[in-house]
């Protein structure tokens, strides 16, 4: 008897799960632009604050980024409801409203009062029916579920100071069959003039989505002058 409740207390211990990982990591040595928090050893960057809303709009940024492209590549059509995460001053949501229609809404989320405040400036000024700012926090967009097509992330997702969690309620919100497009500086091109912080590989982005396998990638645009849009797909039901 005595050896089998010892087989038993083995077996116990042969079987435990093993402690799970901390999903985020704090390191005291990392670059000054970032916080210091890593995910899947990706340094999360500095927001950008309300202050540095007038750089969102500079008229260099026609060249740089070359919005147009980005917006043609999103394939947007009349009727849909796109959620702009990180929408800022609403440099892409204002671009986008025509294009969704009377039928279509644009969400623009912010989790700064001020960006919002911006925004709603403009929607009351142009009288801009189709365009709903939403306060949203570090960890939740406040999307509603499942009523998204297509949600846009431009030069903000690698500033979630916790993306697991973000993603984790974007992905409920999108529709089956809804995208959702990050575009991010490439990482992969020393060109481009941006802090290594505030850049990111298509690698570590797919890395980053394999962590929820209701969406999948889709394809990734490279066409920008600096920035690259990788595309992922919501699996239908």
């Amino acid at each position: 008897m005595r050896t089998l409740a010892v087989l038993v207390v083995l077996s116990s211990f042969a079987f435990a799960e093993e402690p799970k990982k901390p999903r985020y990591e704090f390191r005291k040595d990392h670059d000054p632009d970032g916080i210091g928090k890593f995910y899947l050893n990706r340094e999360i960057a500095y927001v950008m604050g309300h202050q540095a809303a007038g750089w969102l709009d500079r008229p260099e940024r026609e060249k740089e980024e070359d919005p147009a492209k980005l917006i043609k590549a999103l394939d947007i059509k009349p009727g849909m409801t796109i959620a702009d995460i990180g929408a800022g001053s609403g440099y892409h949501a204002f671009r986008m409203a025509p294009l969704v229609g009377e039928k279509g809404k644009i969400l623009a989320v912010d989790i700064q009062q001020e960006m919002l405040d911006i925004m709603k400036a403009r929607i009351k000024k142009e009288k801009i029916p189709n365009v709903e700012t939403i306060l949203g926090t570090e960890t939740d967009p406040k999307l509603p579920e499942g009523k998204v097509d297509l949600m846009i992330l431009v030069d903000v997702y690698h500033e979630f100071s916790h993306p697991y969690e973000m993603t984790e309620k974007m992905v409920a919100a999108l529709k089956p069959g809804g995208r959702i497009a990050f575009v991010e500086f490439r990482l992969e091109d020393p060109k481009v003039p941006i802090k290594l912080v505030h850049k990111m590989s298509e690698r570590q982005v797919m890395l980053e989505m394999e962590q929820f396998p209701s969406i999948s990638h889709l394809k990734t645009d490279k066409s920008l002058p600096w920035q690259h849009i990788v595309l992922f797909e919501k699996k239908k039901k």
